[in-house]
């Protein structure tokens, strides 16, 4: 009687172990895909991320502001200070870009979108060959010029360029841009018209 309840109770923890695994591996592909966007470039790494410390910079960065304009130069304005440099390895989180004071297009972007989503503007990374910069859609500025994206203006900010503006020129075919992400979905949107006017 004792090994016939030893038998079956290994195979009911060999089959727990069975599930969890399949459970764990899952899990595994549900996070890669949500994370991952590729190209023809290769794979995008998307670092985003939401977090207490993240909202309430991102509320001291802009508590002058009374403009969605302001508020997005304001962060603008904070990540391109933080020195630019290439991460040869993994895409850095935005904390770990703020603790270590540098990154590269991948890390500073991230961190402009988080820090842009925890103050509710959209935002949306640009992938284009061996770069990527992000849009956010505000209504229209006089004198710059914007992607107008299915027909709305989107206005290009480059984190890699210290204290650049919002409207940064596009330094890009259209052609050349692979895809455009909504980060906190991590999905392509579907352009159905592109111009930059």
């Amino acid at each position: 009687m004792t090994s016939k309840f030893s038998h079956m109770l290994s195979k009911v923890v060999l089959g727990g172990f069975s599930i969890y695994f399949i459970y764990l591996v899952l899990n595994t592909i549900l996070i890669s895909n949500r994370r991952h966007i590729s190209t023809s470039d290769g794979i995008y790494i998307n670092s985003i991320q939401e977090s207490r410390k993240l909202y309430k910079l991102a509320n001291i960065l802009t508590k002058h502001c009374l403009t969605q304009e302001c508020k997005v130069q304001s962060i603008l304005d904070y990540v391109t200070n933080i020195p630019y440099k290439i991460n040869h390895f993994r895409a850095n989180s935005p904390q770990q870009t703020i603790q270590k004071n540098f990154g590269d297009c991948d890390d500073k972007s991230n961190l402009l979108a988080s820090l842009l989503h925890e103050i509710n503007i959209k935002s949306y990374f640009v992938l284009v060959p061996k770069h990527i910069f992000v849009i956010v859609p505000l209504p229209k500025i006089k004198n710059k010029k914007a992607l107008y994206i299915n027909n709305k203006p989107y206005y290009i900010l480059e984190t890699t360029a210290e204290n650049s503006l919002i409207g940064f020129p596009l330094h890009y075919r259209l052609s050349e841009i692979k895809a455009i992400i909504e980060p906190f979905k991590n999905k392509k949107i579907d352009i159905k018209t592109i111009e930059y006017k």
